[in-house]
């Protein structure tokens, strides 16, 4: 910050200026009987918005009074529903309205791209992956080689980059990706990479590694779960062939709440292009003269399996009603201005005490910062127990890396103030 001073003065006069700050009272924060709680755990599950309650309600009403009828009747028929979201998505992703789609849940899609855009021909066989990928997304791709046949141990390549040890971080670089393919890059099929890395919270330049990956005719698809409503987000001009997202993180939508895709229009009119199919994909025009071969839609909604399931997909809808009113553009700027907020007064509280392993630089994360705790192992256990109890939720990976994500919509600077306090408290004395 060009701007700081540690005491809660300052973090209150920031509050009192923060023109989002309305937004908060869009949420039911968690609570502790009447005691509320400081809640930094939106990477992980964000909390519910009011107006999802509504939603929810809302549609089973129209369940209880409709019937059958409602998937054609009233606002929003159900045979439809799913159509309400694709601009919005859109717009936080930065990608046309026919680009994206709203289904199924984020390793469901994983695997729906990979049957797509995973195409194995002769020495072009391997998937490149960062070592330290979400594990799910490990599996897809192991799953998805040993389906055509393939050994992951030998087909399945690994960027180094995003790997904590001690007080130091390796992030992943783009010329450990330009290299690998530069020496091996007609071997290579697929590249699949996270839009921000969960563990050290980089947030990736997407543009520069898909022009890496399409100089050496690979494919390449993001994974966003913790990029998407969280930092801006250019997938059309980028060049990504394709992504996937779940929407329980930043978007608020949800535990399990409904998945994501993005599909580039490069693809879209391709009649050669594989892709597991079922009913919804098929052009809603046509699709209950229940016809013997598909006809899919156009775009990205031609990849849907099964209709949509309502009940999960109406908090996403109230959540993107909240992003579309305070806009992301907001909400980035306050979000540097909070995360920088979070960085300057851990290292005026704490100093040498921790490690921040996150990127300094504001283009280079999003709203995490990821800490490592620097005392003794046998002590780690009490300091978890004494963050919790003094009504601050966070975010552990292993026994000493603490993730903290002070989210714009419904975060305050006194809650950041609050929380280091309380950390600099359970560590005790230096």
């Amino acid at each position: 910050m060009t701007a700081f001073e540690p005491g809660i003065d300052f973090a209150a006069a920031l509050d009192s200026a923060d023109a989002l700050a309305r937004y908060r009272r869009a949420f039911d924060l968690p609570r502790e009987g009447s005691k509320g709680l400081v809640y930094l755990c939106g990477h992980s599950l964000g909390p519910l918005p009011k107006s999802a309650r509504r939603a929810v309600e809302i549609e089973l009403d129209r369940w209880a009074k409709l019937g059958v009828e409602a998937h054609f009747q009233g606002e929003d028929p159900w045979y439809s529903y799913h159509e309400r979201f694709a601009a919005p998505l859109a717009r936080l992703v930065g990608a046309h309205a026919d680009e994206v789609v709203a289904m199924s849940s984020l390793t469901v899609n994983l695997h729906l791209m990979l049957a797509t855009f995973y195409r194995p021909q002769g020495k072009r066989a391997k998937i490149v992956i960062e070592r330290g990928a979400f594990p799910s997304d490990r599996y897809a791709v192991q799953s998805q080689l040993r389906r055509h046949g393939f050994d992951p141990k030998t087909h399945l390549l690994e960027l180094q980059g995003a790997r904590v040890s001690g007080r130091e971080t390796r992030l992943l670089q783009t010329g450990e990706l330009e290299l690998m393919l530069a020496e091996r890059g007609d071997e290579i099929a697929l590249v699949l990479l996270p839009g921000v890395q969960f563990l050290t919270g980089q947030a990736l330049a997407l543009d520069e590694y898909a022009r890496i990956a399409q100089r050496y005719d690979c494919r390449i698809g993001f994974d966003l779960a913790h990029a998407i409503g969280n930092v801006p987000l250019e997938l059309h001009d980028a060049g990504a062939d394709f992504a996937v997202w779940c929407s329980y993180k930043y978007l608020n939508a949800g535990p399990g709440a409904i998945g994501g895709c993005f599909v580039h229009r490069r693809w879209h009119d391709r009649g050669d292009i594989p892709r597991l199919a079922g009913w919804w994909g098929h052009d809603p025009a046509t699709r209950f003269a229940l016809r013997d071969e598909i006809a899919p839609m156009a775009g990205a909604q031609a990849w849907q399996l099964s209709n949509p399931p309502i009940l999960a997909m109406a908090p996403l809808a109230a959540s993107l009603a909240i992003f579309e009113a305070a806009t992301l553009r907001a909400l980035r700027k306050k979000s540097v201005r909070l995360t920088s907020y979070l960085e300057a007064l851990i290292e005026h509280e704490l100093g040498e005490r921790v490690a921040i392993l996150t990127p300094r630089a504001a283009d280079a994360r999003g709203a995490q910062l990821s800490v490592r705790i620097d005392i003794e192992p046998a002590r780690l256990d009490g300091v978890r127990r004494a963050l919790r109890a003094a009504g601050v939720v966070v975010d552990w990976r292993g026994d000493d890396v603490l993730r903290l994500a002070p989210a714009p919509l419904y975060n305050r600077y006194r809650d950041v103030h609050f929380a280091v306090k309380a950390l600099r408290r359970a560590l005790g004395p230096a």
